[in-house]
């Protein structure tokens, strides 16, 4: 029997206990809010069914939403760029679907990883801001949100993944 399930179980609720209990606290400067949450839509096993990774987006947005009392903001962004993230995987990856079942990111080089994990980011982020002040009056500031926050959430990102890789071997 595969463990597969099992880690993805395990990272989902660990990646939404950080976000709520920790990372929901954090506001550095008054702009830089992380959301590593997000990590999750980037570990899913790459597959051509859809369904099963948007739902568990939704998911995943629907019940950081929950506990950040955001109305449904990260719902809507995860799912979106869960729905996207088909797109930019052939995009950065130059890889089609026969490919999916035998990809590992860790194979691939760093340059394409960033590059996947910062556009996504960049999207969601600028969605859950533009969201939150639900006004192009502010653009300045959604911005200034969404590029202070997206690099935050990458360094997170970026130095998590290198030292849970580093336990493993």
């Amino acid at each position: 029997m595969s463990r597969k399930p099992f880690y993805l179980a395990i990272v989902f609720v660990s990646l939404i206990l950080i976000q709520v209990l920790v990372l929901n606290n954090i506001r550095f400067l008054g702009y830089v809010n992380p959301y590593i949450y997000i990590a999750f839509i980037f570990v899913y096993p790459y597959k051509t069914n859809r369904f099963p990774i948007i739902s568990l987006a939704f998911l995943l947005g629907l019940l950081v939403d929950m506990f950040a009392d955001s109305g449904g903001i990260h719902a809507m962004a995860t799912t979106l760029i869960a729905y996207l993230r088909p797109s930019f995987f052939r995009t950065f990856f130059q890889k089609t679907e026969v490919d999916y079942e035998f990809f590992q990111m860790n194979q691939e080089s760093f340059g394409k990883i960033f590059n996947f994990v910062a556009s996504l980011t960049i999207i969601h982020h600028f969605v859950v801001f533009l969201l939150v002040n639900f006004s192009f009056s502010n653009l300045i500031s959604v911005l200034i949100n969404t590029i202070l926050s997206a690099i935050f959430s990458l360094i997170l990102y970026f130095l998590g993944n290198f030292i849970l890789t580093r336990k493993q071997q």
